[in-house]
């Protein structure tokens, strides 16, 4: 039996005609004789009596009907299933995020993302880059949102956004008075960064911009989320480097100010496995915002626009 059979049934059944059946079918109307001859032998009963009257189903075609449909049916919503997973519209994605892009949009991103794709399954998780990277290699993300592109080679990536490194400082810090911070001011100041352990390289990166500028951190306290990282400036322990985004976070307690001068920027990569199935991960890259403007306190200046990922 072949779904040819059960369509051609199907056809014969609401029509009552072999001729309009097999206008209907676009064939002629010997293959779909044959065909009926062959599904009832599979079958092993008579579907349709045919006499001068006309052709009827019999009560075993009647009761065929239902079954065949269901068949067709079934057959057809397995197709359209597959279709969608293909095209990214089902299935269930895992994504891994920074906490500086909950300040930049992520939220907003996800909700067109869902509202577009309701038929996906979006599960978030915060981790540092490091983690994300242990989590990629374990396939228990299909997306990483990660502040570093140094991965292993089972991994690729592609940034998504730049922003710029603001001071981030106790509110009744003496420099906190003012409009922008020269990173030198800095030298002596206990400092609190981002854990090395959970992100290397971005650990590395701040070190780098601060000795670019004539002084090595004295490292006072690490955390392993940037958030940490606010909440002890906050309370005094120290001052810090941040991504911008952080400006959003609303802790009281700490102030931001730009850097002057030349200072690297932050940027975001995506990462995911070079083996995955890219459906769900494109989609969702394909409804980023194409950009998401962040604005330094006390000053006017953007972060730059998104970069294609």
């Amino acid at each position: 039996m072949e779904f040819r059979h059960l369509r051609y049934f199907l056809a014969l059944a609401d029509e009552l005609h072999y001729g309009r059946a097999a206008q209907r079918l676009s064939i002629s109307q010997p293959p779909l004789s044959v065909a009926i001859q062959q599904l009832e032998a599979s079958v092993g009963a008579r579907l349709f009596d045919r006499d001068s009257k006309g052709v009827r189903l019999t009560p075993a075609g009647a009761a065929f009907r239902g079954s065949a449909q269901a068949l067709i049916d079934r057959a057809e919503d397995a197709c359209a299933l597959a279709r969608d997973v293909q095209a990214g519209e089902v299935g269930r994605l895992r994504v891994g995020f920074v906490g500086s892009t909950l300040f930049n949009g992520l939220s907003g991103w996800l909700k067109a993302f869902q509202a577009a794709h309701p038929k996906v399954e979006v599960v978030v998780v915060e981790l540092n880059s490091q983690d994300q990277i242990d989590a990629l290699l374990h396939d228990e993300l299909d997306l990483g949102l990660v502040h570093t592109d140094r991965l292993p080679p089972a991994l690729a990536a592609a940034p998504l956004y730049t922003e710029p490194f603001v001071a981030c400082l106790p509110a009744d810090h003496p420099l906190a008075a003012q409009p922008c911070i020269a990173l030198p001011s800095l030298g002596e100041q206990p400092f609190i960064l981002f854990s090395r352990k959970g992100s290397p390289d971005y650990h590395a990166r701040i070190v780098d911009i601060c000795r670019r500028h004539g002084f090595y951190p004295r490292l006072q306290h690490e955390g392993r989320h940037w958030l940490s990282v606010v909440s002890l400036v906050a309370q005094g322990l120290g001052v810090s480097i941040v991504p911008a985004a952080f400006q959003r976070a609303g802790l009281q307690g700490a102030v931001f100010r730009p850097l002057v001068g030349e200072v690297e920027a932050s940027t975001v990569f995506a990462a995911w496995r070079r083996d995955a199935d890219p459906a769900l991960r494109e989609a969702l890259l394909a409804t980023r915002p194409p950009t998401v403007a962040i604005h330094n306190a006390g000053d006017a200046t953007q972060a730059p626009r998104h970069q294609q990922g």
